[in-house]
């Protein structure tokens, strides 16, 4: 505890989707005791938790029994190489980018396959398939980071498409930032920031208040490692939304007042 009564928390968050008949997904978030890093800083542990990196970085285990309600084991691979835009893929705030008041860091690991099991005191999941990785630090306030997100995730057996889309808020003048890959086995074929993602349909949601995407065009463009110019499109109708998640209901109280009370926002993820 800090002479300001505030003090560094650790959560560890799962989610299961489960969509055989009525929806019952299961939302897990559970405060964490004696965490820490390894020297290289890139395997994380703490009491009933661990998420380790093998020795040449293309594989994570991610294990989880601190609440009997989601026991976690799972295996992250990579099966194509990462990805980050610019020199170290930070986004920076502030008139000086050398000294800025705020920064966002992100790395992409866009095409993965995964294996293990998710446990409820029910059920097992078998989680075997196609996924992707998002490595994100965030060094400010989230409120003033962005105002509005979109991520792509589409896994194919043969191609992956991924992209992240952030708008800052009116007071960096809604400024939108999107970077996106397309990958397959061995090989990221372009990536960048030059993509764009449009809501061709929208219809007001009367529990967020937000308007809720109902067809979506988005594009990726870029250049293969040759130099070649290349593109690629996802665009189509949305299928019925699986959730919309009321964001301050899963994230510890302290930040929970200082969002919806002093700030005034109702952030949901749909």
């Amino acid at each position: 505890m800090s002479d300001r009564g505030i003090r560094t928390t650790v959560q560890f968050n799962s989610k299961i989707y489960d969509h055989d008949g009525p929806y019952k997904h299961q939302w897990c978030s559970d405060p964490l005791e004696n965490y820490r890093f390894d020297e290289s800083r890139t395997s994380f542990f703490a009491d009933n938790v661990e998420s380790l990196l093998n020795e040449d970085g293309t594989e994570y285990t991610v294990v989880s029994s601190v609440n009997p309600e989601c026991i976690v084991n799972l295996k992250i691979k990579r099966v194509s190489p990462g990805f980050q835009v610019g020199k170290n893929g930070t986004s920076t705030y502030g008139t000086d980018p050398a000294h800025p008041w705020g920064t966002m860091r992100h790395a992409f690991w866009p095409r993965c396959v995964v294996s293990g099991t998710m446990k409820t005191k029910s059920k097992t999941y078998d989680a075997t398939g196609r996924g992707a990785f998002n490595y994100a630090i965030q060094g400010m306030k989230p409120h003033h980071a962005a105002a509005r997100w979109n991520f792509i995730n589409f896994q194919t057996p043969t191609y992956s498409a991924y992209m992240m889309e952030f708008t800052t808020p009116p007071s960096y003048g809604r400024t939108i930032v999107n970077v996106g890959a397309i990958a397959k086995d061995g090989e990221i074929l372009f990536a960048g920031a030059t993509n764009t993602l449009r809501h061709l349909a929208v219809q007001h949601d009367p529990e967020s208040k937000w308007p809720e995407p109902k067809a979506i065009l988005a594009e990726w463009k870029g250049k293969t490692k040759d130099g070649q110019e290349a593109s690629a499109e996802i665009m189509g109708d949305l299928p019925q939304t699986a959730e919309c998640v009321d964001v301050l209901a899963h994230i510890p109280g302290i930040i929970k007042t200082l969002i919806g009370g002093t700030v005034g926002i109702a952030p949901r993820i749909l």
